[in-house]
């Protein structure tokens, strides 16, 4: 993923605003000053020279009392910044099974994969320990994969993992079967129903799976 390189390479607050925004549905200048310990106008002036160069965009959030939140969001014109994980290298390897070894040979490569990963996982993760614990560190697991996951409460209080970014999500837009199995993988970890959905902005999306304890 080019993003962390960047952070060390060429530190700079455009840099941890992209970053923060990316885990997150969107943040106004006074969430993003804390993290970054500036001034709300230095925080601005970063932000509204990002949306004149099409890297963020803005919406109003209205709020009980007083004028409506200004909330920046990433667009798609940042995604070359993630990593998109090999997809084409992939897709030509899945593709070349299906030619060679029949039209179900690329599900069960991917299956047998999957499957591979979940063990590895299930090494680190301590079955015994509480539930969002065990989330935590699927959520770690997964972040050095490039999906940018958070263990997160919604609204309601309930407990969720989210994936902020998907690197392979040209693979899962072919073959569909991933997201079934990747849930039935976070079922397996976590020991508990796992819900799945996903949220869009922007052209920018994010994939939410609620965990039933």
């Amino acid at each position: 993923m080019i993003l962390p390189l960047l952070r060390d390479l060429l530190p700079s607050p455009a840099i941890e605003i992209i970053r923060l925004l990316k885990q997150s549905s969107g943040m106004t200048v006074n969430e993003l000053r804390q993290p970054l310990k500036m001034s709300y106008m230095g925080v601005k002036q970063h932000c509204d020279a990002m949306v004149r160069k099409g890297f963020l965009d803005t919406w109003r959030h209205p709020v009980p009392h007083g004028r409506p939140e200004k909330i920046y969001r990433l667009t798609s014109k940042l995604n070359p910044m993630f990593d998109s994980g090999g997809s084409g290298p992939i897709l030509e390897l899945l593709n070349q099974a299906e030619r060679v070894f029949g039209p179900n040979a690329a599900e069960k490569l991917l299956y047998a994969w999957l499957q591979d990963r979940t063990a590895r996982f299930q090494e680190q993760v301590d079955e015994e320990d509480r539930l969002e614990n065990k989330a935590i560190v699927l959520a770690r697991l997964r972040t050095q994969e490039g999906c940018l996951s958070e263990v997160e409460r919604s609204p309601t209080g309930a407990l969720r993992l989210v994936d902020y970014h998907c690197p392979f999500a040209e693979v899962v837009k072919k073959y569909p079967l991933v997201e079934k199995i990747e849930c039935e993988m976070i079922e397996r970890l976590l020991g508990c129903p796992v819900g799945r959905s996903v949220e869009e902005h922007s052209g920018l999306r994010r994939i939410i799976y609620r965990l039933d304890a």
